[in-house]
């Protein structure tokens, strides 16, 4: 089969940055699917694994972590899927990436796509929507389902128009709370109040004056989701006691959680890969979300946040969107599809 990866860390405007390689066919472990992939996204963590480390790796290493794709072949213990269904999921760090012509994928982290949606459009949700879930019901502990007590409580979602962003404010005007995105440019700030903000303030000025004008002293909840190192000391000022902060992103420099002490404030990571990089007991809840999601989307109560995409599948095309994605001035997801 063919796949599109790399062996050397190199900037995406070398050629050699991602390149066509010819590799063993795989055969299914157990609880594995097969999947002949027609739609791929990239996200920041392609980049940031392509472009981090130093050496060279003598087998190439294939990203991709949101699919869409048939599914051609089964393990001998696979119960929830049959050949011929066509599915979506986010897929596993520690194994070969979606930018392949067929890839493996345990079965209890993937769900059937949205009947509703291309391959496409259906490519750019698993890693931003499982990531956005993740953050707001299971780390924030917010009930998706008690719309009556979230309709009084806020929540600040910093970078509320990058790619998880867009999913986190629909989910969180879904479950009723009232959604405060930070966006930067007008553009931005525009896509995010179509995609659940209720309302707009700019993370390249000061938060805490921002929301104190909007009537707001404190918040209930907030996810950062842009600079945790830029943000800490506003997001401990503006978080209410008792609050809960989650972050997707990594500090660079140590998080003074004393700060949120005498608020008695409690602070979660959230990484969509941790499940399976350490084979949790809860690994299946990926799937079982996965398949909410896209019930959301049948519904046409969450929106797919596509706003590129190139055609086919090959070297050349992710390149592009490496490149986009690189730029950090996209709107919405770049997928690359056959």
């Amino acid at each position: 089969m063919q796949a599109i990866g790399f062996t050397k860390h190199l900037p995406i405007t070398n050629e050699e940055s991602l390149m066509a390689f010819n590799l063993p066919s795989p055969k299914p472990k157990p609880h594995d699917l097969c999947v002949q992939v027609t739609a791929v996204s990239v996200n920041p963590v392609d980049v940031g694994v392509r472009k981090g480390g130093r050496g060279q790796s003598k087998t190439p290493r294939i990203l991709g972590w949101d699919a869409v794709g048939i599914v051609t072949g089964i393990g001998n213990a696979v119960t929830l899927f049959k050949p011929g269904d066509r599915v979506f999921y986010v897929g596993d760090f520690k194994r070969p990436g979606s930018n392949s012509e067929y890839q493996l994928v345990d079965e209890r982290i993937v769900a059937k796509a949205p009947q509703n949606l291309t391959d496409a459009q259906a490519a750019a949700m698993p890693l931003t929507a499982l990531t956005a879930w993740e953050a707001l019901f299971e780390k924030l502990h917010i009930d998706f389902e008690d719309r009556t007590t979230n309709h009084d409580q806020t929540i600040l979602i910093i970078n509320g128009a990058g790619g998880v962003g867009s999913i986190a404010t629909q989910l969180a005007h879904l479950a009723g709370l009232h959604v405060i995105a930070t966006a930067s440019r007008p553009e931005t700030q525009k896509w995010a109040l179509a995609h659940g903000a209720d309302q707009v303030v700019n993370h390249h000025q000061s938060l805490i004056e921002q929301a104190h004008a909007l009537g707001y002293q404190t918040v209930d909840y907030i996810l950062e989701l842009n600079n945790i190192d830029q943000h800490w000391e506003s997001m401990a000022r503006l978080i209410k006691p008792n609050g809960r902060i989650a972050s997707i992103t990594e500090n660079h420099r140590p998080v003074d959680l004393q700060k949120l002490t005498k608020k008695r404030v409690e602070f979660a990571w959230e990484w969509v890969f941790s499940k399976t990089y350490y084979q949790t007991t809860d690994l299946a809840s990926q799937g079982i979300i996965l398949g909410q999601i896209a019930t959301l989307l049948e519904q046409n109560k969450l929106q797919s946040t596509l706003t590129k995409c190139l055609s086919p599948i090959s070297a050349a095309n992710l390149r592009q969107a490496h490149q986009l994605v690189e730029t950090n001035q996209m709107i919405g997801k770049v997928v690359v599809a056959n």
